[in-house]
């Protein structure tokens, strides 16, 4: 008997922690036995080489390149602990649509009913967050994730492309698109990055699902193309990933979240700015008296 398989969709701006963040979930969930299935959804086609040794696979762009028609199969590579990792990929810069990949990717997984063959537990979509494309919002328009999930940090253009991610499932909402399940908190060390996102999570009426510290142990398992729950399986960094795995897997309750209009979070964004400004002066004046 198959599986119930579970969809999510992880978003984020580019360079924000998104497929490193994505493939240590993956990692986790297979160290705990479920079968998984990672989904680059990003043109460079890069989100799982952490998950292959560093090594990079062919796209389903690429392959249907080379001719008219490709099995599913031929795209599904072999990763750390099982996992099946897929690209969709992209056109070559400067030509084509940068959403077209994962249409013609998601369309020819379907067809070939892949997800029921392989008995696959979790499927993640890791799509890049700063285009609002239609190739780009397909699993959260048409429902094919059933939980939206974003990689944030307290970085204002984080914050701007998660709240505009928020104003694309409130769009779809109302015709069967997916809802959000929440911000991983990315790059989250001082008390006022956590103070930052906390505030924004709050006034979009979305919780935090997990705070990642930003760690060098990330950085050396990136460079070493692994995972940080290959590479440093008994680190602090890795018991917070299995904790984001966790809640991911047992995630059942998702809802539309509550974005801010431009002018709310231009708002918004200057009030902490003056907050961030009177805070540092008054660390200054602190240390002056001190001195």
């Amino acid at each position: 008997m198959a599986r119930q398989l579970k969809q999510i969709a992880i978003y984020g701006k580019g360079g924000i922690g998104k497929s490193t963040t994505t493939s240590n979930i993956s990692a986790a969930l297979a160290e705990a036995g479920y079968k998984v299935m990672q989904f680059g959804a990003d043109p460079k086609a890069d989100s799982t080489n952490t998950l292959r040794g560093g090594e990079y696979i062919p796209s389903v762009l690429d392959l249907l390149a080379e001719r008219r028609r490709v099995d599913a199969y031929e795209a599904i590579f072999e990763g750390f602990g099982g996992i099946y990792c897929v690209e969709a990929g992209g056109p070559q810069p400067g030509v084509g649509c940068a959403g077209r990949g994962i249409i013609t990717a998601v369309e020819l997984l379907k067809q070939q009913r892949v997800f029921e063959e392989l008995n696959i537990d979790i499927v993640i979509y890791d799509v890049l967050g700063d285009v609002v494309c239609g190739g780009f919002a397909v699993p959260v328009r048409e429902g094919i994730a059933e939980h939206v999930f974003t990689v944030s940090s307290s970085d204002f253009m984080a914050i701007y492309a998660a709240n505009n991610l928020f104003r694309g499932i409130e769009r779809f909402s109302n015709s069967g698109g997916a809802l959000l399940g929440g911000i991983i908190a990315n790059s989250i060390n001082t008390d006022f990055q956590r103070e930052i996102i906390d505030d924004f999570a709050a006034r979009t009426d979305t919780p935090i699902v997990q705070y990642v510290p930003r760690s060098l142990t990330v950085t050396q398992a990136e460079l070493s193309g692994r995972t940080t729950i290959e590479a440093a399986p008994q680190s602090a960094q890795a018991d917070v990933y299995r904790q984001l795995a966790r809640r991911i897997a047992e995630h059942a309750d998702s809802k539309v979240p509550t974005p801010l209009n431009p002018q709310q979070l231009r708002e918004w964004s200057a009030r902490w700015a003056d907050h961030l400004v009177a805070a540092e002066r008054a660390e200054a004046e602190r240390n002056r008296e001190i001195a």
